[in-house]
């Protein structure tokens, strides 16, 4: 009988439990001697059930049946074994499969559909993941492309105000040319002017009077 009761008082049914022994050579004889052919029955199988009650008497239903199931051949295979290292040296337990347990429909399908929700909510927060990251990868790439935008715009500025800056100084040395071409015709007039005029005044060389 592979039945046990759990911490919350729910029976819970091991359709099937395997166990695996090795027994060496050298301890052939005292193990036989002392537990006969068949000692594996009391020495393993009868500790079987105590054991698996011993482990899910502790435990509530959920964690027997969804968080420490895989944990179940483990921990009954470490059992078992510290036993035999006290009881029958040289007896190994070399594997233990404990079969999913059963527990009553109701309740089995209420875990049915915790499990079926859970995985919506697994799913859903994948997807949100999903879009999470797609999302960042956007705002990266505006974060880019306004950068590269920014950049642009710089440098368009930056020629323009060099554009700018030739055109004044190719004004500055237009207006100085003709400044200096205006002063130049202006001082040539005022020196021709003044010529003219000294001229006027001193008159002939040779005046008859």
């Amino acid at each position: 009988n592979n039945g046990v009761i759990g911490d919350g008082g729910v029976m819970i049914f091991f359709d099937r439990i395997e166990v695996v022994n090795r027994l060496t050579i050298k301890s052939v004889l005292e193990v036989v001697r002392n537990y006969t052919p068949d000692y594996d029955k009391p020495l393993i199988f009868d500790k079987v059930h105590h054991e698996v009650n011993q482990f899910c008497s502790t435990q509530n239903l959920h964690s027997v049946y969804i968080d420490l199931f895989d944990q179940i051949d483990e921990n009954l295979k470490n059992a078992l074994q510290t036993d035999l290292d006290k009881n029958a040296p040289g007896l190994e337990i070399v594997a233990v499969r404990v079969t999913k347990p059963k527990i009553p429909e109701t309740i089995r399908r209420n875990y049915e559909l915790m499990e079926a929700e859970r995985t919506k909510l697994l799913i859903a927060t994948e997807k949100q993941k999903v879009v999470e990251k797609e999302a960042e990868t956007e705002r990266k790439r505006a974060i880019i492309e306004a950068k590269k935008q920014a950049e642009v715009a710089n440098i368009t500025y930056s020629q323009m105000i060099m554009e700018k800056d030739s055109q004044r100084k190719m004004s500055e040395i237009e207006d100085a040319t003709n400044l200096a071409r205006s002063k130049s015709k202006a001082d040539a007039e005022y020196y021709a002017g003044k010529q003219s005029a000294l001229s006027n005044r001193v008159g002939p060389p040779y005046l008859m009077i």
